[in-house]
């Protein structure tokens, strides 16, 4: 498995502010790694999280662009939001559809967390909206080519 790497943001700084209360602030890391979606099919992608705290700690930390860390990015799926105040940032999304993959028609969460827990494991929540998903998929794809499918 590839190591967690940390990034900067577009200003070229690691530790980013709050724009709420620049006390707290977060560092942005990304892994590459396997991802076996719930149909079993295995993809290549970049996954990224945030580690959030107070500003001074991170700094404090000496965090870099380009620093390598131990540990791992996890995947972590719910049917309840992880952001009350705003759920719709963390919907699950079915590819360019646009179309929010559901269980049972309630709407899934996705978020990406890092850990040092090597024990710790994706928690992924299948979806049942397919046929709605394929119909988004198809009449996109009609879009695009300019003729029917």
């Amino acid at each position: 498995m590839n190591k967690v790497i940390v990034t900067a943001n577009a200003e070229g700084t690691v530790v980013s502010l709050s724009k709420n209360n620049p006390e707290y602030g977060y560092v942005r890391v990304e892994q590459v790694r396997g991802v076996v979606d719930d149909r079993g099919w295995v993809s290549k992608k970049t996954l990224s999280a945030l580690m959030y705290g107070k500003s001074e700690d991170l700094r404090s930390l000496g965090y870099f662009k380009g620093q390598a860390l131990s540990g791992k990015i996890v995947i972590k799926e719910s049917l309840e939001p992880f952001n009350t105040e705003n759920p719709e940032k963390d919907y699950k999304i079915a590819g360019k559809s646009g179309i929010i993959c559901c269980q049972d028609g309630q709407p899934i969460y996705r978020k990406c967390f890092y850990t040092t827990n090597e024990a710790e494991s994706d928690e992924l929540k299948p979806h049942n909206n397919t046929e709605t998903i394929r119909e988004a998929m198809l009449t996109a794809d009609e879009t695009v080519s300019g003729f029917n499918l």
